[in-house]
């Protein structure tokens, strides 16, 4: 019989993860893996990637962020969108026959993490620009006469 702790595969030392910042919460972040997180304004299979990490494990090495990471970025996919089960809110003033009954459901996006990586982020092609300026003309010189 095998202890599970010290057997080869459960071994959870070499493994990539992240904590990173997202929806005002703080989540842990595995590639491979799906998360709920609060609705995004994304389409589904649309790529998202967040840049606001607090702390990147490799297999060797343990960053923490000043308060973030820098050049530190996981690409995320999003798979659907969805609700959360109901959540009852029930609110009573006693000997007053004041009751509420409420109920509310947390809309939601599931993601999968597709990848972590850290280094130098290629710099993005955005469009230049071009500022076209208009001509002015000169300012006509009232003629004293």
């Amino acid at each position: 019989m095998t202890n599970s702790k010290n057997s080869p595969n459960n071994s959870k030392s070499n493994e990539l993860y992240a904590i990173a910042e997202t929806s005002g919460q703080q989540f842990w972040f595995e590639v491979d893996r799906y998360y709920d997180i609060d609705r995004l304004n994304a389409k589904e299979k649309d790529k998202i990637t967040l840049e606001k990490v607090l702390l990147l494990k490799d297999k060797d090495s343990i960053t923490v962020g000043k308060p973030y990471v820098q050049d530190a970025k996981i690409e995320l996919e999003v798979v659907s969108h969805k609700r959360d089960k109901k959540i009852l809110v029930y609110k009573m003033r006693p000997k007053k026959k004041t009751r509420r009954k409420m109920g509310h459901r947390q809309e939601l996006t599931r993601v999968m993490v597709k990848s972590i990586s850290k280094g130098k982020v290629a710099p993005k092609s955005s469009s230049k620009k071009e500022t076209v300026k208009k001509e002015t003309k000169p300012k006509s010189e009232k003629s004293t006469n």
